[in-house]
């Protein structure tokens, strides 16, 4: 990573660099950022769009470098983010649409692409309190399948996400993509399946889990008895016995025609759903 990246700024307050070379030293460390080992070493991320960086900076994300590309410059908002951009330390690059589609990988890129800094909420943090409710997935390897979750989380009102075992990364480019923005607005955390089990034991939550050995209807669980942790299984092998063992419940979700399962996001998508079903009963009869 670049002296400038480091330190997060220009040099000179108000200093926008102009980048036309695919070369460049700082358009490199940028692109990096689309291998896992770079992500993790520099703890930052990348995110396309105007909409995305403006809601980012808006919750409070840091920010490290905003990238726009020439065509995009003069646009008020365009110009607002830079400003913000700046004054909380960040590089601001304008750059060639060679060089921006460089970066994204694409043919017809975002004109706007943030850098930010990643933000992981500690599973010692989380104090669930009832009416709450959280995803806990197992071993998701999909980075569409993640992004999808973490947006339906966000759109169903849930309080977290959280990535038990070894997950694909949150921060990836393609997740990122998938999650809308809505990887801005919930908690990410991650945790072992060890440190999953003991926390659940020490924070009251009920777990309830997907299985094809479930003996119950989803739509029967009262969602409303603790703060509710939904357990989903990996892709492929679903539950390991010691996750599925340590649920309070394990639920199935009924299905008709040839198909045998439902993917990973559609089915959590789901149970949050019906989560949300129960909890907003509740919220009427108040």
């Amino acid at each position: 990573m670049t002296k400038e990246m480091r330190e997060g700024g220009p040099g000179r307050v108000g200093q926008v660099k102009e980048v036309t070379s695919l070369a460049n030293p700082i358009v490199k460390d940028i692109k990096a950022l689309t291998q896992k080992k770079t992500r993790d070493e520099t703890h930052s991320f990348m995110a396309e769009g105007l909409k995305l960086v403006i809601d980012a900076l808006e919750l409070g994300w840091a920010i490290r470098t905003l990238v726009y590309a020439k065509a995009a410059k003069g646009k008020p908002a365009v110009e607002q983010a830079a400003a913000r951009t700046v004054a909380k330390g960040g590089l601001v690059l304008e750059v060639s649409e060679k060089v921006i589609s460089s970066i994204t990988r694409r043919d017809n890129p975002q004109m706007v692409v943030g850098i930010f800094e990643q933000h992981w909420t500690r599973l010692s943090d989380l104090y669930p309190v009832d009416g709450q409710t959280y995803v806990a997935l197992d071993r998701v390897r999909d980075p569409g399948n993640l992004g999808t979750i973490i947006r339906t989380a966000d759109a169903s009102g849930a309080s977290g996400v959280i990535l038990v075992g070894e997950c694909t990364d949150p921060f990836s480019l393609e997740t990122v993509r998938a999650t809308m923005g809505s990887v801005f607005a919930m908690p990410l955390i991650r945790a072992s399946a060890e440190e999953f089990l003991a926390w659940k034991k020490k924070a009251g939550v009920r777990v309830v889990a997907t299985h094809l050995a479930g003996s119950v209807d989803y739509r029967t669980i009262d969602y409303r008895k603790k703060p509710v942790v939904l357990l989903m299984g990996n892709e492929q092998s679903g539950l390991p016995d010691a996750l599925a063992r340590e649920a309070d419940a394990l639920a199935r979700i009924p299905q008709a025609g040839r198909a045998d399962s439902l993917n990973l996001a559609v089915a959590t998508g789901v149970m949050l759903f019906e989560a949300r079903r129960h909890l907003l009963s509740l919220e009427a009869r108040a």
